[in-house]
């Protein structure tokens, strides 16, 4: 009997099955999904991969992501709870982590997602020996380094989303204080993605103009007469906190901006993102620790860091976010 796929079709030679573009996701939480429509949603990829270890809400987020493929650009959608269906991922997007419990401590919530980590980046690596991995799972910097650590890849193939999403809220701030679109406000948070991240006052400009020229005193916290650090850093401090009081959870900022960078990475455009990096031999930090500066991505991974001429006040800011980080890494136990 013939089948209706021979009597349809005449070939001439073997269909290509192995994708340019494939992405992997790992976690179908809400940030992991929210990457995943992102990615979908602007034809970035032309296979998504999805990755996680509950087997029937994989299933229903693969079944719901691939029944609007019609109304998309072609993109093939896979899911599975194991790892070989990852092969060949060009990168690698891992948000799957433990969520901190009631009375837990910050260091006993990593040491249980490192002890995650352990079963997921190996068998990442063992599939796509060549892929980079971006970490999203929180906390991202800390994570970031126990990814490099347990991957065994080189410092460019790993980084972490970072202070990416923190520098657009910080953008979105500026935007709304000076009336003005976000994207015509340039600033930058850099170090951790967390409490003690640090705004780049000294850069923020508008068409080239420094706020610090228009204001000398503006990020100061004593002798700023407006108190923009209170206004607009620690809001974007505080933006994760007041979105998951009142929604439960962030996604969908996150899943913009991971997409943003995916998309970089595949265009090879060498965009400049604030992503977190081995910050070693940088603003005198000599311990290999991951913070976010601005990076130079490329489809090889980070390829440069941009030397911010950070003013005095900056460069203690960050080392300090530095030494802290490093105490923390100090205490896991791979």
């Amino acid at each position: 009997m013939t089948h209706v796929v021979d009597k349809l079709f005449e070939e001439i030679a073997p269909a290509a099955h192995t994708p340019h573009r494939k992405v992997t996701i790992v976690g179908v939480g809400q940030v992991g999904m929210a990457c995943a429509y992102s990615i979908l949603q602007q034809n970035i990829a032309s296979e998504i991969c999805l990755v996680d270890v509950v087997a029937d809400k994989l299933k229903g987020e693969m079944m719901d992501l691939q029944h609007g493929l019609p109304f998309v650009k072609n993109c093939v959608v896979k899911a599975d709870t194991d790892y070989a269906i990852t092969a060949g991922s060009k990168i690698i997007v891992v948000t799957a982590g433990a969520r901190q419990r009631e009375g837990e401590t910050r260091l006993a919530l990593v040491q249980r997602n490192v002890d995650i980590f352990k079963g997921i980046i190996p068998q990442l690596v063992k599939y796509s020996p060549d892929t980079v991995i971006m970490v999203v799972s929180n906390p991202v910097d800390v994570l970031t380094f126990v990814t490099w650590k347990l991957s065994g890849l080189p410092r460019e193939k790993i980084f972490g989303s970072g202070t990416n999403l923190d520098s657009a809220r910080f953008r979105f701030l500026l935007g709304e204080k000076l009336n003005i679109a976000p994207s015509s406000c340039h600033g930058w948070i850099i170090g951790e993605h967390g409490d003690s991240s640090v705004a780049v006052w000294s850069g923020v400009n508008v068409a080239g103009v420094t706020l610090h020229e228009v204001q000398p005193n503006i990020g100061s916290e004593q002798k700023d007469p407006e108190h923009w650090e209170t206004q607009i850093h620690k809001k974007v401090i505080d933006s994760a906190y007041d979105i998951i009081k009142l929604k439960g959870y962030t996604s969908w900022a996150i899943g913009l901006s991971v997409a943003k960078i995916v998309f970089g990475f595949f265009a090879n455009s060498r965009n400049v993102f604030a992503l977190s990096t081995n910050v070693k031999g940088l603003h005198g930090i000599e311990d290999d620790v991951y913070l976010s500066l601005p990076c130079v991505l490329d489809s090889n991974g980070i390829t440069h860091v941009v030397k911010q001429n950070l003013n005095e006040v900056e460069v203690a800011q960050l080392q300090k976010s530095a030494k802290g980080l490093l105490e923390v890494q100090n205490n896991i136990v791979f």
